[in-house]
């Protein structure tokens, strides 16, 4: 009776909350290091141009592929164990990269282990915190992660210029630090969902089910519909980046885009801090607006034709972005909690962030080859994130205004 209650729940600043963030941070530092080097690594390889958006959809697609199963595991096993195995299986797959197994296979493995991840990282937080701490429970979280970000986007594209096996040796040694962190992780073992079999066509007809209900809810619906939309451009932003630079700044390394992904990682950190600040639940719909100035940011990359510019024009979208998605993953949360299940509805909210990512890197990768000016591309990007938030912020006014 004693463990259960230093574990249950510790707060903020418990030994449990270290843990996760320490975890955390390692694997993100990973995940966003071994991007760059998978690129130069292929590259180095003689693989075609178009592959770098290919090696994203095999990691993208063990998230779509694996959605019905991660939230299961994760309510029903403690989730600091589920941590422990998926960065395990994360640093299997970098280690593959190091002794040259297929680059591609390597990197679903990897995908794998972050499709695992991701429900017991933002689930076990509702175990660690009262739900009045959550919101800033989640803000530590995306901190600790866009900390890892920004230190592992500059990493990646610094260690990839001076060895690719040096940055994979690196980013390997990440991952096993992370899965010894997750060893940390309080096993708190609460009442799981039970999945309504062990078969994999019973556990897909149960997800569906989970899905049905989850989406039943306008709280659960804006916030899914508002992350997919959020992750889904920021993949593609990502490699309009890593294109934009040479074109606009003449500069050809692999650090100028590290250093750009890192400021948007900062940007967010400062706007998780806001949101926690100012956003409350309840008043959710103060964090949409910042949506529609993510895609005015963007628009705006064509002219900054300066480091100094691009650094300020990378910070806004940053800030903007982190006022906006971290109080959406909370209410998710909250929402889940009380239906389907913390792990479950991050698992599904995972199956359509990856989801709206595969799309929209697929329409990336076609602009891409029917060679499309790459300042062209920024814009459309651009509008696109600013239309569809302006939608979302919209509906979901009206939506208030008919419920009153």
């Amino acid at each position: 009776m004693r463990a259960r209650r230093r574990f249950v729940p510790a707060g903020l600043w418990s030994r449990g909350m270290f843990a996760t963030l320490g975890a955390q941070f390692l694997s993100a530092f990973g995940d966003n290091a071994l991007l760059f080097a998978a690129l130069a690594l292929v590259r180095k390889e003689g693989y075609p141009a178009w592959s770098g958006p290919l090696l994203q959809a095999f990691f993208v697609g063990a998230y779509i592929l694996l959605a019905p199963f991660v939230g299961v595991f994760a309510d029903a096993r403690p989730k600091g164990r589920v941590m422990l195995y998926a960065n395990t299986a994360k640093f299997v797959g970098a280690l593959g990269m190091c002794l040259h197994v297929n680059p591609f296979l390597s990197y679903a493995l990897v995908g794998i282990g972050a499709a695992a991840n991701s429900p017991a990282k933002y689930g076990i937080l509702g175990e660690l915190v009262a739900p009045a701490q959550l919101v800033k429970a989640n803000s530590l979280l995306e901190a600790s992660t866009i900390a890892a970000i920004l230190l592992g986007a500059i990493a990646g594209g610094t260690l990839t210029d001076w060895s690719i096996e040096g940055a994979l040796t690196a980013i390997t040694g990440c991952y096993a630090a992370s899965a010894l962190s997750a060893i940390l992780v309080p096993r708190i073992k609460q009442r799981a969902v039970p999945a309504a079999s062990y078969s994999a066509v019973s556990i897909v007809k149960y997800f569906a089910q989970q899905t049905r209900a989850l989406l039943k809810s306008s709280n659960a619906r804006l916030a899914v519909i508002g992350t997919s939309l959020f992750w889904g451009a920021g993949a593609a932003l990502r490699f309009l980046i890593i294109a934009w630079v040479p074109v606009a700044l003449k500069v050809t390394n692999n650090r100028l885009p590290g250093f750009l992904t890192g400021m948007v990682a900062a940007g967010i950190v400062v706007g998780a801090a806001l949101a926690a600040r100012f956003v409350r639940l309840q008043y959710v719909r103060r964090a949409l607006p910042a949506g529609i100035l993510i895609g005015l940011g963007v628009c705006l990359l064509p002219l900054a034709t300066t480091r100094p510019l691009a650094f300020s024009v990378m910070a806004f979208v940053g800030i903007c972005s982190g006022f906006f998605v971290v109080p959406l993953d909370a209410l998710l949360q909250r929402e889940g909690e009380g239906s389907v299940g913390a792990g479950s509805a991050i698992a599904i909210q995972n199956m359509f962030e990856n989801l709206s990512m595969l799309a929209l890197v697929s329409g990336y990768t076609a602009v891409v080859y029917l060679r499309v000016p790459v300042n062209d591309i920024a814009v459309a990007v651009g509008a696109f994130i600013a239309l569809s938030m302006a939608t979302l912020t919209f509906a979901r006014r009206k939506s208030k205004k008919a419920a009153r």
